[in-house]
């Protein structure tokens, strides 16, 4: 298995108890003694739960990623992430600046990018969608 980064959706449905989420996370735990998010994630996760002033789940978040690994951008990510930019805003299309600053964190650590947002990273190497239910 490779090391993998936990996107933003995905995390969010792993706190709601989704148990396909759960599931794959014990997999991913296996292998790996910690779980990796960016510290985009974080900044997303955070944000949306001050939004809503959730303080008790905000507790639970912090928890968790003190428990956990949280990756920083580095100049090497961000250029990556620029150059994801160039050639889809030259393609006709484009990504949320979020969107490519996570993807270019798991391009730079050689990471499979782990998210429910298939359809913005479908153009990103290496994603796979951990909340799809087997069938």
């Amino acid at each position: 298995m490779n090391r993998v980064l936990i996107d933003t959706d995905i995390l969010s449905y792993y706190f709601k108890g989704d148990k396909t989420v759960i599931n794959n996370f014990e997999k991913c735990l296996q292998h790996y003694d910690l779980i990796e998010i960016s510290l985009i994630t974080y900044y997303e996760i955070v944000g949306g739960l001050l939004a809503r002033n959730a303080l008790k789940q905000l507790s639970i978040f912090e928890d968790f990623a003190s428990e956990n690994i949280v990756i920083a951008p580095t100049e090497s990510s961000a250029k990556i992430s620029a150059g994801l930019y160039s050639t889809l805003r030259q393609s006709g299309k484009t990504l949320d600046d979020i969107d490519l600053l996570i993807a270019g964190v798991a391009i730079d650590n050689d990471m499979t990018l782990v998210t429910n947002n298939e359809n913005h990273f479908n153009r990103i190497p290496k994603i796979e969608n951990w909340s799809k239910r087997a069938g």
